[in-house]
């Protein structure tokens, strides 16, 4: 039995790909899933209050999600040399609007500026540039940021272990619930918007993390998740994006 406790959610059609074309194409890879759980008296100050915060089991949940990105292009467009590949962090957590679930981001921060100013345009995301390096090592990926903002400053540091596959995520469990959303939300002044996504189901792996210092949660006001992380792994994934549209 599920343990999802907003089961009047429909968690799976939104799985399916929306109609039209994507707006851009773009792989995600080396990621690394990073849960914890949190009061959401916490998140509730941060999030417009037309999104409902999503829970699993009573909990509401935030993440930190650092990867790198590669052939970042519009649909009809090659990719750019210098300016397709970048890394990316983001600090999230999951809300639903009359019964669309989705991502809430606190913070994407990337290496990249005119993926800053684009997003933040186009998408009315809270992007800040930062200075990023990812060093792999086998399957030891070695991650480093900092936020280059006075105003918000932020860091992050980690070192983790891709290990074996797991199977993949069904609904109803944990896992679903974390991973699979195919939907951002995003806000300004009175205005929702909502942009889908699309990609298959993600291909996750166990993780093992051996160095981790963050203040990304905490550079929004947030207080310090207790306990260790929950981790899952995802090598690669090719992923659709869809345009901003009002909710």
């Amino acid at each position: 039995m599920s343990k999802d406790d907003t089961e009047k959610i429909d968690r799976l059609s939104i799985r399916e790909r929306p109609e039209g074309v994507p707006i851009m194409k773009q792989n995600w890879g080396k990621l690394l899933f990073m849960h914890w759980r949190i009061d959401k008296a916490h998140l509730r100050p941060h999030i417009p209050a037309g999104l409902t915060i999503d829970t699993y089991d009573g909990s509401a949940w935030i993440a930190v999600t650092p990867f790198t990105m590669w052939d970042v292009r519009l649909s009809f467009t090659p990719p750019v040399p210098y300016l397709s590949d970048f890394h990316e962090l983001n600090v999230r957590t999951y809300v639903h609007h009359d019964g669309v679930p989705g991502v809430w981001f606190f913070s994407l921060d990337t290496n990249s500026l005119p993926s800053v100013l684009g997003a933040r345009l186009l998408y009315r995301l809270p992007y800040y540039h930062a200075d990023i390096e990812l060093v792999e090592e086998g399957a030891t990926i070695h991650y480093k940021l900092r936020r280059n903002d006075a105003s918000k400053p932020a860091e992050f540091r980690a070192t983790w272990t891709a290990g074996a596959d797991l199977p993949e995520a069904q609904p109803g469990t944990l896992e679903f619930f974390l991973t699979e959303r195919y939907c951002l939300y995003s806000a300004t002044d009175d205005t929702l918007y909502r942009a889908r996504i699309h990609h298959r189901p993600w291909p996750l792996r166990r993780a093992e993390l051996s160095q981790f210092h963050s203040t990304m949660i905490e550079s929004h006001g947030l207080p310090t998740p207790a306990g260790e992380p929950l981790l899952h792994y995802a090598e690669a994934l090719a992923v659709g994006i869809w345009p901003l549209e009002k909710v």
